[in-house]
């Protein structure tokens, strides 16, 4: 298995670092995603998805001094609870930088999940970068809960496909949680 991972890795590799978009299954559902600090890639992901730009996707990060480098620096009670999280979660950080500006609300804002995917997290540290990360499917519509329920509309334009087998799939979307100034959790969804 792992040497089918590497080469997914090396394929989707050369594809988002060319500015491409992947389809690709993470530890929640099967996502669509590029290199998060392009944004013409990025907003390619918005038109595949037909999704407003208003409404900003997250990004999977390989650990919590990725999110540093791309937010600002977390306090240790804020990075204990981070490490600690049971499921999958998206935090919203402030003080956003060196990502695309479509990936950054109003409030300067941009959510980032520390990805426990071995594909992903590969992918991200040979990347060494940010990946978004957003469901697989049209704005407003259900999420699918299998590959054989994505979209044709979506397959026809992402770049690639990644072709790993899919086993224990959460098919529930991440929580997002964001952080109180004094390091209390305020969930979102």
């Amino acid at each position: 298995m792992s040497k089918l991972i590497d080469k997914e890795v090396e394929k989707s590799f050369k594809i988002i670092n060319d500015g491409g978009i992947i389809l690709y299954p993470t530890e929640t559902i099967w996502g669509i995603g590029c290199d998060a600090t392009k944004t013409v890639s990025v907003e390619k992901l918005f038109n595949i998805k037909n999704r407003s730009i208003n409404k900003p996707m997250l990004s999977l990060v390989s650990d919590i001094d990725m999110v540093e480098e791309y937010t600002e620096k977390q306090n240790d009670k804020i990075i204990s609870i981070i490490n600690n999280f049971k499921k999958p979660t998206t935090v919203i950080f402030s003080n956003a930088k060196k990502i695309s500006p479509l990936l950054i609300s109003k409030k300067n804002d941009t959510g980032f999940r520390i990805t426990k995917n071995i594909f992903c997290k590969k992918l991200i540290d040979l990347l060494g970068k940010p990946i978004v990360s957003t469901s697989a499917n049209i704005s407003n519509k259900p999420f699918p809960q299998s590959f054989a329920e994505i979209d044709n509309q979506i397959l026809l334009q992402v770049d690639y496909v990644v072709n790993l087998p899919v086993k224990n799939w959460n098919m529930t979307p991440s929580s997002v949680v964001r952080f109180k100034k004094n390091g209390d959790i305020l969930n979102i969804r």
